[in-house]
């Protein structure tokens, strides 16, 4: 979230958005470009640790913007518990992933991801795609190499 250009664009007043990060200057960065938000009060940012944060609800819908192929690939099972554990479990619950890069590459980050890189660590908990396509709105170099993914899990 380096800009936090999609919780602005996402939030509104029927959808109270958070976006985290672990990095002081990009939170600073997401302020500066959003304080003159006119739906400001529809969204925050917070400083904090993604696998430790312990949010006083669940979530009806969690975007992840390419974490997943930041982390260690060692890293990825208990971003699939995590999902798990911060989305309402009652059906109507959704995980959208854009799911970056999908192309051969070595090294990271950004670290190589697949389709299934995300059925390994999401299946365990129930989460089945209910889509998955191409980005059509991939931008640069990115095109052809985004895919995004909508995840429901299956009580």
């Amino acid at each position: 979230m380096p800009t936090g250009y999609d919780v602005i664009a996402i939030a509104n007043p029927e959808r109270y958005v958070v976006g985290l990060d672990s990095s002081e200057n990009a939170l600073k960065r997401a302020r500066e470009i959003s304080s003159l938000s006119p739906n400001a009060e529809c969204f925050e940012f917070i400083e904090v640790d993604f696998f430790t944060w312990r949010p006083t609800e669940k979530f009806d819908l969690i975007f992840d913007y390419t974490f997943f192929c930041a982390i260690e690939p060692r890293m990825r099972v208990s971003w699939g518990t995590r999902m798990h554990e911060l989305l309402k479990p009652e059906s109507d619950g959704e995980l959208i992933t854009l799911m970056f890069p999908i192309d051969d590459r070595d090294g990271g980050p950004p670290y190589k991801v697949s389709v299934a890189d995300y059925e390994e660590v999401l299946h365990p908990w129930g989460f089945k795609a209910t889509s998955i396509i191409d980005n059509e709105l991939a931008v640069g170099h990115r095109k052809g190499c985004e895919k995004l993914g909508r995840w429901k899990r299956c009580l």
